[in-house]
């Protein structure tokens, strides 16, 4: 098997539940059937009180609650839950936990964000961040994000196959572990993190890949989640570099082809690999491909 392409969750774009065929015309006027995003609402209990209602995919409703959870600290990371509750008929899901919550005064400060599909933070979620610490010794070779990113921009997507939607990857080295994609970014990261928290998986060696913007959100959330290295093929915001500079996040941006910009964390870096060697790898196998 090939380790690159080794995902333990990776995105079913066959899935009917995620699209529809939706009729119109083209450039040219004709007729056309396109392939569009489902996204319907998700309301989020933690036991018997509502928390959220997200606009999201759902497909993995049991992660997306669990991560959106541990991310605005409505659980810990040593949280005992009881059970997960999922209706698709009325498009909730409950949380239940072993002990009583209640999170009036916390839902009362919370904030829109510039995430799509309306993304939220709470007025208290930079406690938890402004305690972070992320290990030193984590290196980051440039290597891994070449051949990374090369897994990922030809693997079978939502993305490719409908648009409108969002992905973020958890990976280990030159390695994708998870996955996830959502018409929030945000989404796909807290699924991530419900799969991370359900399964038991260190946050220390990994890195983030995601194709959203580097924004404040984005960078608290892999912050607070432990990770020490966040990449993006998009760009960045003024707030999410400063941010990510006050706790030593590495925050790669603009990661297209062999090249990407660095704006925060760079020490990690380690450039291990001819960027004009790479390129002209890529080149030879687009050529292949087209053979």
């Amino acid at each position: 098997m090939n380790k690159i392409n080794s995902f333990r969750l990776k995105p079913n774009p066959l899935d009917p539940r995620l699209t529809k065929e939706v009729t119109g015309i083209d450039h040219e006027g004709k007729n056309v059937t396109a392939p569009v995003t489902v996204e319907r609402p998700l309301t989020l209990f933690l036991n018997s009180q509502e928390i959220v209602t997200m606009m999201t995919i759902c497909d993995y409703p049991e992660y997306l609650a669990i991560g959106y959870l541990l991310n605005q600290n409505m659980l810990g990371g040593d949280e005992k839950i009881s059970g997960i509750d999922y209706d698709d008929e009325i498009d909730t899901v409950v949380v239940r936990t072993n002990r009583e919550t209640n999170f009036e005064d916390k839902l009362k400060k919370k904030t829109l964000t510039s995430g799509c599909a309306q993304g939220t933070v709470f007025g208290d979620v930079m406690e938890k961040f402004d305690k972070s610490i992320l290990p030193d010794s984590v290196i980051f070779k440039t290597s891994w994000l070449y051949k990374v990113t090369k897994s990922i921009n030809t693997m079978p997507s939502l993305y490719l196959h409908a648009g409108a939607i969002h992905g973020c990857v958890l990976c280990k080295e030159d390695r994708g572990l998870v996955y996830m994609e959502d018409v929030g970014r945000h989404n796909a990261i807290d699924k991530i993190a419900g799969y991370m928290f359900s399964h038991n998986i260190p946050s220390g060696d990994k890195f983030f890949y995601t194709t959203g913007r580097l924004t404040s959100e984005m960078v608290i959330k892999t912050v607070q989640m432990g990770v020490p290295i966040l990449v993006s093929r998009s760009g960045f915001t003024a707030w999410g570099v400063e941010l990510a500079r006050e706790v030593g996040l590495t925050l790669i941006g603009r990661a297209r082809g062999t090249r990407f910009l660095a704006l925060a964390g760079e020490k990690r870096i380690i450039f291990d690999v001819d960027p004009r060697n790479v390129a002209e790898e890529l080149r030879s196998s687009s050529r292949k491909v087209g053979d």
